[in-house]
């Protein structure tokens, strides 16, 4: 099955990171490679991106994708950067993207069990050959713990019901069985379907993704030099909470300066051609010492 996925604000990304068309770049989250073409058609032979994905289906198809020499990709997480830098014999880069979305094809495949809109297994694991899955949680965890992973990671307010329906309804094995619990105690209103924000919070919950996104600020010393520059691109509230007010003490510090005061959205045209840019926002700094 072919899959394709439109990258969000690439040209704005793009035009912010690619200050040196000999320079190194890093893709901190690969996906299928849609930034990584950008960047790199703006490269010249010398040039070269770094590629990172805990996926390793996409690593593959990234590559294949994109199809240029100049990417060299790793089944690596984002926090691992050093490492691929070492592999790459990089000591630092010239930008740096990170982009927290899901992929495309990621949602798209019902065997990820990323969508309540396609029956699958309940996984959820970016990388899914290892860890607990949304499943392990789902029939395991106690009813509390269930409910603050929906509070914490999603704000929803139906939290407490729907933690105690799942674990009267379990065995839940599939995302269809899932999202059919929950539209039982909260009935669908409007055209947000009430599982959303639970399949958010498990998603996150199960790969550590707000954690990932804390550990991105902490790395960037030990990936850049002065000049270097990196963007952050998030699609929940939570993750842009924790960018705004990591950068902010960055450049507090001394060591950053912003290069948007005010966070970057999609215009009206992209929303309207890529739905799944509608939550999109886009923050941007330079290292200057």
């Amino acid at each position: 099955m072919q899959w394709t996925h439109i990258p969000v604000l690439a040209r704005e990304i793009t035009d912010f990171l690619i200050t040196d068309p000999d320079g190194v770049y890093l893709d901190a989250t690969l996906g299928l490679g849609g930034h990584t073409k950008f960047f790199i058609s703006k490269l010249s032979p010398k040039g070269r991106v770094i590629g990172l994905d805990k996926d390793p289906g996409a690593v593959k198809m990234a590559v294949e994708n994109v199809n240029d020499a100049r990417l060299s990709a790793y089944n690596l997480s984002y926090l691992q950067a050093r490492e691929a830098l070492e592999k790459a014999g990089v000591q630092n880069v010239r930008g740096i993207l990170f982009d927290f979305g899901l992929s495309s094809y990621q949602l798209d495949d019902a065997s990820r069990g990323f969508s309540f809109l396609r029956d699958g297994p309940l996984d959820m694991r970016f990388d899914n050959t290892r860890g607990k899955s949304a499943a392990d949680l789902v029939n395991n965890l106690p009813a509390d713990e269930l409910e603050d992973i929906f509070v914490k990671f999603a704000d929803e307010h139906n939290a407490h019901k729907i933690a105690l329906a799942i674990c009267e309804a379990r065995p839940i094995l599939t995302t269809a069985a899932l999202a059919a619990v929950i539209e039982k105690v909260c009935p669908r209103y409007g055209k947000i379907h009430p599982a959303t924000k639970t399949f958010q919070a498990l998603r996150i919950a199960v790969n550590g993704e707000l954690e990932a996104v804390e550990g991105s600020v902490k790395i960037l010393d030990s990936l850049t030099a002065a000049g270097s520059r990196v963007a952050f691109l998030t699609f929940h509230s939570a993750e842009d909470r924790i960018i705004k007010y990591a950068l902010k003490d960055l450049c507090a510090a001394g060591g950053w300066k912003l290069l948007n005061k005010k966070v970057i959205e999609p215009v009206w045209d992209e929303r309207k051609n890529n739905p799944r840019a509608r939550s999109a926002k886009l923050r941007v700094a330079e290292r200057i010492k």
